[in-house]
C-alpha cells in the first residue's frame, strides 16, 4: 500500500498552497469583520482550475478528480474556511448533478462557465421546515405546458443572490415521497427568483448564506434535470462527493488551527521555558496532530475510492464525521492553547472555532453520518461483510 501522494498532486498541493497563503489569508479576517461575497479571489480560483477540479476537460474543467479535489480544499480551507465552502459548494452538487445526469446540451450550457468560475452554482435543497428530513420539502412544482411553475422558498444557500445558476429540488407530486421530486435548473435572472438577505452567522461569513424564494417562477421542460420524480434520488447519490469535501474542508480548518498552535507554544513563555514543554500543552498537540493525520487519511481514502468507481456511501460517511468531528476538537483544543489570549480576535484561533463548528452540521449532520454508518454496518453484513 502506497500512501504517498504521487507527483502531479504533491505539485498541486504546493501551487495550491501558495496561492491560498498569498491571496486569500491575508483577506479572511477582513471578510469574517466586514462580510462579501469574495467575487475577486473566486475568480482567480476559476483561472487555476480550482472551480471546476473533477468536471471532464471536454466541458471545461480541470478534470482531475475526487483526490485533487480533497488536497485542493483542504490547502483553501486552511488559509480561509469561507472560500473552502464557496469552493466545495459549486465543484459540488451543481456540477456533479450536471455531469451525471445532465443532457449534452445542459452540459455544454453550463458546466464551462461553473467550472471557469465565471459562474457560481448553489444547491437549494433545504427549507426552514425540511433539513435532514429533506424529502418534507414543500417546494412545488406544477406542470404547465412547455414546462413547470415552481412556487416555495429554500433555506440556508449558500451564494444565494450571488450564485448565477440554482439547482432546486421541487416536489411535483406530494403523494409519491421522495419519488415525487424532481430537479431543476434555474438562471439567477429568471422571474419570479428572489433573495432574502444574508443570514447573521457564527461563522464563514463570507460564504454568503440566505433563502431563495420561487413566486410563480416558470421552467421550460429542458431545464429540468434527469427524469421527473428522480431529483432527490440524484441528489442523494452525489451526496457521497460533498460529504468528502466538507471532510477535506474540516482537515484545512484543523490543520490551521494546529499549527497556529503549534507555533504559539514554542514561543511563548512561562516559567521561564516555552510551553510546549509542559504536558498540558505538549499532550493536546499531540492529540491534534493524531487526530487530522487520521482524518486526512479517512478522506483521501474515500477520494480514492471514489476515483475508481467504488461505492463509498460510507468511506464519505465515516470521512465526514471523523473530519468534522476532529476540527471541532483541534479548533476548540488550540484556543485553549492559546488561553485568554485565544479568546480575542488578535489571533486567528477563535475564528477557526467558529468556522469549523457548522462542519458537523451541513452536508447532513454528525447524527445523519452515524445513521448511514450503521445502516451500512448491517447491510454489508447481510452481504457476507466487508472486504
Amino acid at each position: 500500500m502506497n500512501f504517498e501522494l504521487p507527483d502531479d498532486l504533491k505539485d498541486l498541493r504546493r501551487h495550491v498552497r501558495d496561492f491560498a497563503r498569498e491571496r486569500i489569508a491575508p483577506v479572511a479576517a477582513g471578510l469574517d469583520a466586514e462580510p462579501r461575497f469574495p467575487r475577486a479571489t473566486l475568480a482567480e480560483m476559476g483561472r487555476m482550475g480550482l472551480m471546476g477540479v473533477s468536471t471532464p476537460e471536454a466541458y471545461g474543467g480541470s478534470g482531475l478528480g475526487t483526490l485533487a479535489f480533497t488536497v485542493a480544499v483542504e490547502e483553501i480551507s486552511a488559509a480561509d474556511a469561507a472560500h473552502g465552502t464557496l469552493m466545495a459548494v459549486t465543484n459540488g452538487l451543481p456540477q456533479k448533478m450536471l455531469v451525471a445526469y445532465g443532457s449534452e446540451e445542459q452540459k455544454r450550457a453550463y458546466l464551462p462557465q461553473l467550472a471557469s468560475g465565471a459562474w457560481f452554482g448553489a444547491f437549494c435543497l433545504s427549507e426552514t421546515q425540511a433539513g435532514s428530513d429533506a424529502a418534507a420539502m414543500r417546494t412545488r412544482a406544477t406542470a404547465v405546458p412547455g414546462g413547470y411553475r415552481l412556487h416555495g422558498t429554500k433555506a440556508w444557500v449558500t451564494g444565494g443572490g450571488e450564485a448565477d445558476l440554482y439547482l432546486v429540488l421541487a416536489v411535483g407530486d406530494p403523494e409519491a415521497g421522495a419519488r415525487g421530486i424532481s430537479a431543476f435548473l434555474v438562471p439567477r435572472d429568471t422571474a419570479g427568483l428572489s433573495f432574502g438577505a444574508p443570514e447573521r452567522k457564527m461563522g464563514q461569513h463570507a460564504a454568503v448564506t440566505t433563502t431563495v424564494t420561487l413566486d410563480d417562477v416558470f421552467v421550460p421542460e429542458d431545464h429540468r434535470l434527469g427524469d421527473e420524480g428522480e431529483g432527490f434520488v440524484m441528489a442523494m447519490a452525489s451526496l457521497d462527493g460533498g460529504r468528502i469535501g466538507i471532510a477535506a474542508q474540516s482537515v484545512g480548518i484543523g490543520r490551521a488551527a494546529f499549527e497556529a498552535a503549534r507555533d504559539y507554544a514554542d514561543e511563548r513563555e512561562a516559567f521561564g521555558r516555552s510551553i510546549r514543554a509542559f504536558q498540558g500543552v505538549g499532550f493536546p498537540l499531540a492529540d491534534m496532530v493524531t487526530r487530522l493525520e487520521a482524518a486526512r487519511l479517512l478522506t483521501q481514502k474515500a477520494a480514492w475510492a471514489m476515483d475508481r468507481g467504488f461505492r463509498v456511501t460510507q468511506e464519505a460517511s465515516m470521512a465526514k464525521l471523523f473530519a468534522s468531528e476532529t476540527a471541532g476538537f483541534v479548533t476548540d483544543a488550540a484556543l485553549q492553547v492559546f488561553g485568554g489570549a485565544g479568546y480575542t480576535r488578535d489571533h486567528p484561533v477563535e475564528r477557526y472555532l467558529r468556522d469549523a463548528r457548522v462542519t458537523r452540521i451541513y452536508e447532513g449532520t454528525s447524527e445523519i453520518q452515524r445513521m448511514v454508518i450503521t445502516r451500512q454496518i448491517y447491510r454489508d453484513r447481510e452481504r457476507g461483510g466487508r472486504p
